[in-house]
């Protein structure tokens, strides 16, 4: 299976937003990941939602260490500064659409690098998550049904 952070350097010159956000879900690691939500990125900020006030001071004694993660996925100093605000429903409809998204999907398969790059380059992440899944359909399919390429 391809590794998408290994694409991030790429990925940052086609959509900076996407890769910091992937860079954000990679270095945060799944703990993490389950109580925040990357909401935006401007500049060199990225601007992080949080469930709470504790969350959001933890995490800010954690920015430095976290920043330095995500520019060696990025392969350079993309991202200058986190902000975390507080911001529970965000951090929630977020956590309920990835959770819907995962418990509906077929297994994955490896898509090819030209996809995901191409992929990269769509702006709007509910048309991206939709392409993504459709090709992995197709590549499901086609491997179920090998004999009718």
């Amino acid at each position: 299976m391809i590794d998408v952070t290994r694409l991030l350097p790429k990925i940052v010159r086609a959509n900076p937003e996407l890769a910091v956000k992937m860079a954000w879900a990679r270095a945060a690691g799944e703990g993490l990941r389950r109580n925040t939500h990357p909401a935006g990125f401007e500049g060199k900020k990225l601007t992080v939602s949080v469930m709470d006030a504790l969350w959001q001071k933890q995490l800010q004694s954690m920015s430095a260490e976290l920043i330095f993660r995500m520019n060696n996925l990025l392969g350079r100093g993309a991202v200058d500064e986190l902000v975390f605000r507080i911001a529970p429903s965000e951090v929630s409809q977020a956590q309920s659409i990835n959770h819907s998204e995962s418990s509906r999907k077929p297994a994955d398969h490896p898509l090819p690098t030209e996809l995901m790059f191409a992929a990269g380059s769509i702006a709007d992440e509910d048309l991206r998550a939709r392409f993504l899944r459709a090709a992995n359909n197709l590549i499901a399919r086609r491997d179920l049904h090998p004999d009718n390429d």
